[in-house]
């Protein structure tokens, strides 16, 4: 319908073997970039009949060889797939590809004093490990902000070690924090959805990165079957570390209904509404803005309406405690240290506070045992706003 009404046009078809996964909109300059198979596209979205322009950024042809030498299908994996386009500044986009294992990455500016235009930097292609994952089917996020990215993926080929990465985008070698490793209590076989910067308090310092993905809970007895449960973490927007990322605690849980039965075999997406950083903080549930969050069940699909203000009070009660490993999880009821865990150094709390670096050795002890929180954060009305039955499709963010 829309093609025939001529507002509309076709610029790239989907069956061209493209595989698009990545997008970029810039409403005020009025393109979409759009990143496939060993291609960056950039849309104008004013002049609809004006041709895409293109950049061809294929995987070099050794990592090709080697990625088929891996046992890797030439068409479907081995090749350059474009995962993550996020803006860098004004005149830069930060592009992340899975390189044929391994991922590169790359800032490319989109335009210069005349039209815009669009082209690679070479000389700026970095290292894309732990920004983005080196299969172009695995599920991920990525979040830039400030020359930060904010990243849950796998770092290694076999997709098996995920973890969530702060990395400086153009710093130094090598130079990130990141969950720590091998540790099944902090991340249990998750699979990321989306990441967000969400302003707590009216002062930036408290600002945080929220993160939403679901895992294999470990709340289970050792014989009892384990459930995937939807998560909600968050991070400290500004913070200074140093190996491991302890604040990368608390987690929250996300149930989709009034009870704390998860959704078996749930496929999840998430977007932010009305959470803009720059926004004022709500202070009530009825003004605080909604996270949802969606799934999908075998032919089925749900979506759930989440209050921030309801994730906060999660956060800010009561922590989960389990004594020992045949000991079942309860709540802690024991004393918090202080600062309490999951508070950013600022002002806000305590102004001799201004480093993570600061804070003391029962803090971080503390947070290393004590990951979960034990009240689950209910959808708004206590049911799904939406649900669907037999239908063929997923919901995507």
């Amino acid at each position: 319908d829309l093609l025939r009404s001529n507002s509309s046009r076709l610029l790239l078809a989907s069956g061209d073997g493209m595989d698009f996964q990545a997008l970029l909109v810039d409403e005020d300059r009025a393109w979409l970039m759009v990143g496939a198979k060993n291609h960056i596209f950039l849309l104008h979205l004013d002049h609809p009949s004006r041709e895409p322009e293109k950049i061809f950024w294929p995987a070099p042809k050794e990592q090709v060889e080697h990625c088929q030498l891996a046992g890797k299908n030439v068409e479907t994996e081995c090749a350059n797939f474009i995962r993550l386009l996020q803006p860098f500044n004004s005149s830069h986009v930060f592009a992340c590809g899975t390189g044929s294992y391994p991922p590169p990455g790359l800032t490319s500016p989109l335009w210069g004093p005349g039209a815009p235009t669009m082209r690679l930097v070479t000389h700026s292609l970095e290292s894309g490990r732990g920004r983005c994952p080196y299969s172009p089917r695995e599920p991920f996020t990525g979040l830039l902000i400030d020359g930060e990215l904010y990243s849950g993926t796998s770092s290694d080929f076999m997709g098996s070690s995920a973890a969530f990465f702060r990395t400086w985008v153009h710093g130094a070698e090598q130079s990130y924090i990141r969950t720590e490793q091998n540790q099944d209590h902090w991340l249990h076989e998750p699979t990321f959805v989306g990441a967000y910067a969400i302003p707590d308090t009216y002062n930036p310092h408290d600002d945080k990165v929220y993160v939403f993905f679901r895992e294999t809970a470990m709340e289970a007895g050792q014989w009892e079957r384990r459930h995937i449960h939807a998560r909600v973490a968050r991070v400290c927007k500004v913070s200074e570390l140093g190996s491991g990322w302890p604040l990368a605690v608390p987690k929250g849980f996300l149930s989709p209904s009034g009870s704390h039965a998860p959704l078996r075999g749930w496929q999840q997406a998430a977007w932010a509404q009305g959470m803009g950083t720059e926004a004022p903080v709500p202070r009530t549930d009825t003004d605080s803005p909604r996270a949802p969050s969606s799934g999908v069940f075998s032919g089925s699909a749900v979506c759930c309406g989440y209050s921030m203000a309801a994730v906060r009070a999660a956060f800010s009660g009561p922590f989960a405690h389990k004594e020992g490993f045949d000991y079942r999880w309860v709540e802690y009821k024991g004393r918090v240290p202080y600062p309490r865990p999951g508070t950013c150094p600022s002002e806000t709390y305590d102004p001799l506070l201004h480093s993570t670096k600061d804070f003391p050795d029962e803090v971080i002890s503390f947070m290393r045992t004590h990951q979960l929180m034990w009240e689950p954060v209910y959808p708004q009305g206590h049911q799904p706003v939406l649900v669907r039955v037999n239908v063929p499709y997923r919901l995507r963010r």
